[in-house]
């Protein structure tokens, strides 16, 4: 009887841990969204990032891409080769942009203000 009421309880443990990790995966990013930026030459365009880990443009450019949280920021990697990066600096966001090839732990070819519509 003790043999069965430990496995009951083990496996009653094993799916509320089970339900509360599918929960925290389900969480939404603060990055997940609409974002308005500006490009190079200061053109306004938006980026969308999607809970699935797809990135959007409105840029022809960057059209496409996909993205991820790391180390406080939303990294998106476009079809084009380009890296923007979404982070929070003190009370507002900002948008990086780097070239091709170029590190993303280096000067950004780009800077703009990042705005959650």
């Amino acid at each position: 009887m003790n043999r069965i009421k430990t496995i009951v309880i083990t496996t009653l443990l094993a799916g509320l841990t089970l339900a509360m990790a599918s929960l925290a995966s389900f969480a939404a990013s603060e990055f997940e969204g609409v974002w308005a930026v500006q490009d190079t030459k200061g053109k306004p365009f938006e980026i969308t990032l999607a809970a699935d880990g797809k990135a959007t443009s409105t840029q022809e450019k960057a059209a496409e891409g996909s993205w991820k949280e790391e180390g406080g920021s939303a990294v998106i990697t476009w079809t084009s080769g380009w890296t923007t990066k979404i982070t929070k600096e003190g009370d507002h966001f900002v948008k990086t942009a780097f070239k091709k090839g170029e590190p993303i732990d280096g000067p950004p070819t780009n800077k703009s203000d990042a705005v959650k519509k």
